[in-house]
C-alpha cells in the first residue's frame, strides 16, 4: 500500500482547520500529510463501515441505492451498488475550456481533501491516502475548467479527480500530460475501485471554487498592498498633496481597512513637501485612493472567514454522521458563500485596477503630471520629438481594465434551472471563482505598468532637481531600487513587452516585499 510522504512542514489535514495560507502553499508545491491520530483514523473508517452495514442491510442511501439528482427515485440493485460510481465518474467526463493550472488543480486536491477529511462523508481512509499521493507526487488531474453551475457541487470538473484514483483519463506530469495509468504505475500508486459513496462524496463538492478562492485571496490581498505602494509613488512623482493621508483626517471616518491605506501612503510620504502643494486638492484617483483601495481591505477578513469556513466543512451529499450513525440529506454542496466572495472580491479588485489606469492617465499627461515630460518619456533635446515613453502602454492599461471592468458583472445574478429542475436553484460559484481570476490577472498587468512608470516619474522628477533622495522615505527608496534594477530607465523607445511581463511574474510571486512602519 502507498504511504503518504511524511514531512513536518508539511500541512496536517484532519483534526485541525486548513488555512488559506496552506492551500496556497499545496498548490505551490507543499506536500500534505494526515493526522497520525489513530482516533482521527478510527472515526474515518467507521463511517465507511457505517456505509457497508447498510448497503448489506439494504438501507437506501441517495447516490449509493439510487440514482442521481432527478434520478433519486430511481432503485439500483445491489449487485450492480459498486458500480454506478464509475458510471457517475465517466458520464460526467463532459468537461470543456482549458484545463486548470497544475497549481489550480492542487489547490483543488487540497480543498477536497480537507472536505473528506472532516470524517462526515463515510470515505475510507484509503481514499484520503490516495488524494494525498496524487499530491505529493505532484500528479494533479487534467481538469477542464468549465461545466459547473456551482450546486449539486462541482461534479463534472471533480469527476476527473475521480477518474483519476481509478487509474483514467491524464493528470499533469512536469508540465505535460500523461495517462493516468502510466503517471501512476511510475509512482507506485495503485488505482483502486471506488467504494459506493466515494465517486459521489469526490465529485458532489464545492472544492474547485474554495481552491480558486483561496489563491484569488492571497492576490487580491498582496494587490491592494502594492496599490498603495503605487499610489504613494504616484503621489510623489505628479507632486501631489501629502494631507490627503493624514492620520487626522482618517481619524474621522474610521473604515479600518481605508486608515490603513492611508496609513501606508503617509508613511511612504513622510513629510516629502516643505511648501504649498501643486494644488490644494489632487484629482480623485490619487486624494481618494484610499477610499477605493479600503473597500477590498476592508472585505478581505469576511471573505477570508468565509472561505476558510468553507474550506473546513464537509460540503457534500449525503452527510455520514460515523458517531450518531445517521445519513443526512441536504444541500452543503451549494456554493452560495464562495459564488458571493468571488462576485464581491471581482468587482473591488477591478475598481482598483479602474483606479491605477486613471493615475497612469494622469502621469502621462503634461495637463495633469504638473512639470513631468510628455508620456514620461526620458529622451532629450532634439531626440524628445520621436520618443514615445508609456504611450502605448497607458494605451494597454486602458484595455486591460475595460475588459476587468466588463467583467464585474455578478455570476451569480445567472442561475440557472439543469438537471430536469433538479438542480433549479444554482450558485455558479466556479463561473465566479474563474472570473475573479480573470479580473485578478487583468489588474496585475494594470498594476504592472503603473510599476514601471511610476518609478520612471520618481526618478524622472528627481532629475528635475527637486526630490533629493534624503527626502524619501526608506520604503519608497527600496522598492524604487528594487524595480530600476530589474528594468532600466526608459531613456529611448524600446519594446516594453519583456518588462512588463516580468514585472507582472514578480507581482504574481509576490516578489517585491511591501512593508511600512505603520504595520
Amino acid at each position: 500500500m502507498f504511504m503518504t510522504t511524511t514531512h513536518s512542514t508539511h500541512p496536517v489535514l484532519g483534526g485541525r482547520p486548513l488555512t488559506l495560507e496552506e492551500v496556497v502553499a499545496i498548490a505551490a508545491g507543499a506536500g500534505v500529510n494526515l493526522s497520525d491520530d489513530p482516533a482521527y483514523r478510527a472515526r474515518i473508517e467507521r463511517g465507511a463501515a457505517f456505509v457497508d452495514r447498510l448497503l448489506a442491510e439494504e438501507g437506501e442511501i441517495y447516490g449509493v441505492t439510487t440514482g442521481y439528482g432527478d434520478s433519486c427515485s430511481v432503485g439500483v440493485p445491489l449487485d450492480l451498488a459498486r458500480q454506478l460510481p464509475v458510471h457517475l465518474m465517466r458520464y460526467h467526463g463532459c468537461g470543456l475550456g482549458e484545463h486548470f493550472s497544475p497549481a489550480q488543480t492542487r489547490a483543488v486536491l487540497a480543498a477536497r481533501l480537507a472536505s473528506l477529511a472532516q470524517g462526515y462523508s463515510g470515505v475510507r481512509w484509503l481514499l484520503l491516502e490516495r488524494i494525498a499521493a496524487l499530491i505529493n507526487h505532484d500528479l494533479p488531474p487534467l481538469m477542464p475548467s468549465e461545466g459547473s453551475v456551482g450546486a449539486s457541487g462541482d461534479l463534472t470538473p471533480l469527476s476527473y479527480l475521480a477518474a483519476v484514483l481509478m487509474g483514467e483519463r491524464e493528470v499533469w506530469r512536469d508540465g505535460a500530460a500523461v495517462p493516468a495509468a502510466t503517471a501512476l504505475a511510475a509512482a507506485g500508486i495503485e488505482p483502486i475501485l471506488l467504494a459506493p459513496k466515494e465517486a459521489l462524496a469526490i465529485m458532489n463538492g464545492t472544492a474547485v471554487m474554495t481552491g480558486l478562492a483561496c489563491l484569488a485571496w492571497i492576490r487580491a490581498d498582496y494587490l491592494s498592498r502594492l496599490a498603495a505602494r503605487i499610489t504613494a509613488l504616484a503621489s510623489i512623482a505628479t507632486r501631489g498633496n501629502p494631507e490627503h493621508f493624514d492620520p487626522a483626517l482618517f481619524a474621522v471616518k474610521p473604515h479600518a481597512g481605508q486608515n490603513e491605506v492611508a496609513a501606508w501612503i503617509w508613511s511612504d510620504l513622510g513629510q516629502l513637501h516643505d511648501g504649498p502643494p501643486m494644488r490644494l486638492q489632487d484629482r480623485y484617483s490619487i486624494r481618494c485612493a484610499p477610499h477605493v483601495i479600503g473597500v477590498l481591505r476592508d472585505a478581505l477578513p469576511w471573505m477570508r472567514r468565509d472561505i476558510e469556513n468553507e474550506l473546513n466543512s464537509a460540503n457534500d451529499n449525503p452527510i455520514i454522521d460515523p458517531d450518531l450513525m445517521r445519513v443526512l440529506h441536504g444541500g452543503h454542496f451549494y456554493g452560495g458563500h464562495i459564488a458571493f466572495v468571488m462576485d464581491a472580491m471581482k468587482n473591488a479588485v477591478a475598481s482598483i485596477a479602474d483606479l491605477l489606469d486613471r493615475q497612469l492617465a494622469l502621469l502621462v499627461d503634461t495637463r495633469y503630471n504638473h512639470g513631468l515630460p510628455q508620456n514620461l518619456s526620458g529622451a532629450e533635446d532634439a531626440r524628445a520629438a520621436i520618443n514615445h515613453g508609456f504611450k502605448a502602454v497607458q494605451i494597454g492599461a486602458s484595455a486591460w481594465t475595460a475588459e476587468a471592468l466588463k467583467l464585474t458583472m455578478p455570476a451569480t445574478s445567472f442561475s440557472r434551472s439543469t438537471e430536469c429542475h433538479n438542480q433549479d436553484k444554482v450558485s455558479m460559484g466556479t463561473i465566479a471563482a474563474r472570473d475573479c481570476l480573470r479580473v485578478l490577472e487583468l489588474a496585475e498587468q494594470v498594476a504592472a505598468a503603473l510599476v514601471l512608470a511610476v518609478t520612471q516619474g520618481v526618478i524622472l522628477r528627481a532629475r528635475q532637481g527637486d526630490l533629493p533622495d534624503e527626502r524619501l522615505t526608506a520604503g519608497i527608496r527600496y522598492f524604487r531600487d528594487q524595480v530600476s534594477r530589474e528594468f532600466p530607465f526608459l531613456a529611448e523607445d524600446r519594446p516594453l513587452e519583456a518588462d512588463l511581463r516580468a514585472a507582472l511574474a514578480r507581482i504574481r510571486a509576490r516578489e517585491w516585499e511591501l512593508r511600512w512602519e505603520a504595520d
